[in-house]
């Protein structure tokens, strides 16, 4: 299979993913000192709503399409998604905007002037548009490299404060191995950094075996998060992200935008989060 996002871009999966991105890169601009993000499998870097792609999937109206108006959430809602939604500029009547941010585009945005980011992409369309889109911003480095190796290449920065976000597209059979031994490789060498994996939660046996590895590693403070939309129709209806090292805001933080998400993204009454911690101290 070969995966473009572009036909899911905007979707319940990019919202909770990016919306909790968009927190954590928060945090780590409260500290003067700087700080780098390594993207894995970083795409194009935006997409464009109003391409075929998009519209012929309409997936962005069951989760950013969703967030045109937040006139009936709590202001601590609207201050938590506030980063995420700036990112994205305005949104259209339909909730749409103009280009919907992925996480290049989303970690271009909170980054400082002292701040650095590495994007890694390796299928040769999405790596030239990439390219492209981020040729002219000197604090980040577009490399074409398989997103594994990138992380053991690159990995610790010598910032020594960071994120590194392992999103890969889930096309291969033995991903979740793939994404532990590249974790677990780099957190060997730097074990201070924030890491955020995410994953599509469509078979429970390779989720629960992906987070018994987890647990099994001996690292500590694992924080697994998942939301889930419900509903019988075909497709991923479920996702989830194990965040490393998090940041100790971000817990409740999480769990007031799932909450609010989990609602509002709903596609059957089985919708729901959860967060938890996998492994503590």
């Amino acid at each position: 299979m070969n995966y473009r996002h572009g036909f899911h871009a905007g979707n319940f999966a990019d919202v909770f993913k990016h919306a909790l991105l968009a927190r954590l890169l928060v945090y780590l601009r409260r500290k003067e000192a700087p700080f780098r993000v390594i993207d894995t499998h970083a795409g194009e870097g935006a997409y464009d709503l109003f391409a075929d792609e998009a519209q012929r999937t309409g997936e962005w109206r069951g989760g950013v399409g969703r967030l045109a108006s937040l006139s009936d959430a709590s202001v601590e809602v609207r201050a938590l998604l506030a980063p995420y939604l700036d990112c994205l500029g305005p949104l259209d009547s339909e909730g749409r905007p103009v280009h919907y941010r992925g996480s290049p585009a989303i970690v271009q945005k909170l980054m400082r002037s002292q701040d650095r980011a590495i994007f890694c992409e390796l299928r040769p369309d999405a790596f030239a548009a990439l390219r492209r889109r981020f040729a002219r911003d000197p604090r980040i480095r577009s490399i074409h490299i398989d997103g594994y190796m990138g992380l053991g290449a690159y990995a610790p920065p010598k910032e020594r404060r960071g994120l590194i976000l392992i999103d890969p597209p889930f096309e291969r059979a033995d991903e979740f191995d793939a994404a532990f031994a590249a974790f677990a490789r780099a957190y060997a060498k730097w074990s201070s950094g924030i890491y955020a994996l995410w994953h599509p939660s469509k078979s429970d046996q390779d989720v629960r075996k992906f987070y018994d590895r987890l647990a099994a590693s001996g690292i500590r403070r694992i924080l697994r998060l998942s939301l889930s939309v419900g509903g019988k129709e075909e497709g991923l209806r479920s996702c989830g992200m194990v965040v490393v090292n998090p940041p100790f805001v971000f817990e409740q933080e999480a769990k007031t935008l799932l909450a609010f998400l989990a609602e509002r993204l709903a596609q059957g009454e089985t919708a729901g989060f959860q967060v938890a911690w996998l492994v503590g101290e």
